[in-house]
């Protein structure tokens, strides 16, 4: 009917306006939901990216403003190290609240470009910038300290911690595993006084210079042997049950002194390497290309040694040495004084680095557990074996000694300073097993509160035990003469016979005479340096009565 037919146009009316609406509300939801493009994410990934710079750079700037208020005001009860580390501890917490998790890693400790970016510069400015004279003449007492030492806090820490789980005094690690202990235990027993060097190096505070000595050249070599040990045990370790059993005992302590000599071996064969192609070669005339190489070669040594499974710190170490000791004279003048600074200005940015994001690690480190009772255990832990390291080696190293003796005011210095930092730190990031995080936040609370705290009294323990240098010119009455030499000396307990120091003393001066002639017929030719009269480096200072070790066989020899 008619009536029917209207009302049927009426209805399709209304379903093709609803079509329509339909339609439009579809477009309309479509277009915002559009994928974002490929082109969109680079976009938004470069926006963070140089927010993030803009944001890195800005700290740094204001760590390295605040080392200098902090140098010329001489506050030392802040070292800059833990100004950085206390400024990273505000980034971390302001990241935490204001940025998401994706972004949270901007903030994060990275173990990772902590060993392969920025560590490397650090360690090979050490080895380069090193006063060999005054390592060299304490070598037997840094080995002692470094080598020895070290495993003696590392099995202290360690069985302590096993002692304390199996009483049941420490809840939150594996008490049946004593992998996990002792790894923590190598750990830990990184010294890092980066904190307590930039204090003592400072020469308005004249810190005596075999203190010095003492404390750098531990340094250095320690953390190269933390991080060998550390390795040699994660090999025998299972979750379960350790793999290590009495007889294999043997065989990682041979695998630990195999790691060392090769890793040395690495550094010194690489360093010879380098040196023989300056010295061979018309390089000298292009200073960019001798420094760009000179960088090369830095990272060359570490990233070889680590392939290969040795000690890319211990490698580079000796590497820097023996550059210095020859390729430094291959060098132009403009490229010998652009490394060195380059070096060092490389060293002090890494650093500040380092210690930032140690801070941050404190609020953006994702940690699940922290066992306050495990960490006041472990720092006092670290006390005992820091004191079974540095008091029975310095007796059995003052034995050997006849003046220059490291009294027990230095003892306790050495003692004392033994702050733990990034290293330790960054391999308690590699740490395995389900306690992860027990360790690592317990590593990072340690390396805090020592670098902050010990780091920052090391002025006042020095001037309490009078270990700074009397206002006088450097000279042989500062370090060897009789002078400043009785004040400090008490007998040994072991006094060597005269025949024992005439075949020393003939012993020592063939050695040293052998490898004179070696070095200046042989290997100078060939890789280059200078004789010591005219040494541009600290080689000049070989004066028998200026030596700050006075150490060993060199002090039988000085006696005669």
């Amino acid at each position: 009917t008619f009536s029917q037919h209207i009302l049927c146009e009426e209805i399709w009316i209304v379903m093709s306006n609803e079509m329509d609406y339909l339609d439009d509300v579809i477009n309309v939801s479509e277009t915002p939901t559009n994928p974002p493009t490929i082109v969109d994410k680079i976009e938004k990934e470069h926006e963070f990216d140089a927010e993030a710079a803009l944001i890195l750079n800005a700290i740094l700037i204001g760590c390295v403003l605040l080392s200098y208020y902090i140098k010329v005001n001489r506050i030392y009860y802040l070292p800059e190290s833990a100004a950085a580390m206390m400024v990273g501890v505000v980034i971390g917490g302001l990241a935490r609240l204001f940025v998401d998790d994706d972004g949270l890693q901007l903030f994060s400790f990275s173990p990772e470009i902590f060993f392969f970016v920025l560590l490397p510069p650090i360690i090979f400015e050490a080895g380069y910038s090193l006063e060999k004279k005054h390592f060299f003449d304490n070598l037997g007492a840094i080995t002692l300290y470094a080598v020895f030492g070290t495993m003696i806090s590392t099995f202290t820490v360690g069985y302590l911690c096993i002692l304390g789980a199996k009483k049941g005094f420490i809840t939150s690690i594996d008490a049946d595993n004593p992998m996990e202990p002792l790894l923590f235990g190598a750990l830990i027993s990184a010294v890092d006084p980066v904190a307590t060097l930039s204090i003592m190096g400072s020469p308005e505070l004249q810190c005596d210079r075999l203190l010095y000595s003492l404390v750098f050249g531990e340094s250095v070599l320690n953390d190269a042997v933390a991080i060998v040990l550390f390795k040699t045990f994660r090999k025998y370790y299972s979750p379960d049950m350790p793999d290590m059993t009495e007889s294999d005992i043997p065989r990682a302590l041979l695998s630990f002194l195999s790691v060392s000599i090769f890793s040395i071996v690495v550094g010194v064969g690489l360093g010879l390497i380098s040196s023989f192609i300056y010295k061979h070669s018309n390089i000298s005339q292009f200073p960019k290309f001798e420094t760009a190489l000179l960088f090369l070669f830095c990272y060359l040594c570490y990233a070889t040694a680590e392939a290969i499974e040795l000690s890319g710190i211990m490698a580079l170490f000796f590497n820097g040495v023996v550059l210095s000791h020859y390729n430094s004279y291959n060098l132009s003048k403009t490229a010998h004084v652009t490394s060195d600074h380059i070096f060092a200005t490389l060293a002090v940015v890494m650093e500040t680095i380092v210690f930032l994001y140690m801070g941050m690690g404190v609020f953006t480190g994702k940690f699940n557990n922290w066992d306050l009772r495990f960490t006041i255990c472990a720092f006092i832990f670290c006390l005992i074996g820091r004191f079974a390291n540095i008091f029975p080696l310095s007796w059995f190293a003052n034995l050997c000694r006849k003046r220059n003796i490291i009294t027990k005011e230095m003892q306790f210095v050495l003692w004392f300073v033994g702050l733990r930092g990034a290293i330790a730190f960054a391999l308690s990031e590699n740490m395995p097993g389900p306690n992860k995080d027990i360790y690592a936040t317990a590593t990072l609370s340690i390396c805090m509160f020592t670098t902050i705290f010990c780091g920052g009294f090391t002025e006042r323990i020095l001037s309490t035990f009078n270990m700074k240098q009397p206002d006088q010119p450097s000279g042989p009455s500062s370090f060897g003469g009789d002078e400043f030499g009785e004040n400090y000396l008490y007998d040994n307990l072991v006094m060597a016979s005269p025949i024992v120091e005439n075949v020393t003393k003939t012993v020592y001066k063939g050695t040293k005479g052998m490898w004179t002639k070696m070095d200046d017929k042989y290997l100078k030719p060939l890789f280059g340096g200078a004789d010591e009269s005219t040494s541009i480096n600290d080689d000049d200072e070989d004066d028998g009565n200026d030596s700050i070790g006075g150490y060993e066989l060199s002090d039988v020899e000085n006696r005669n």
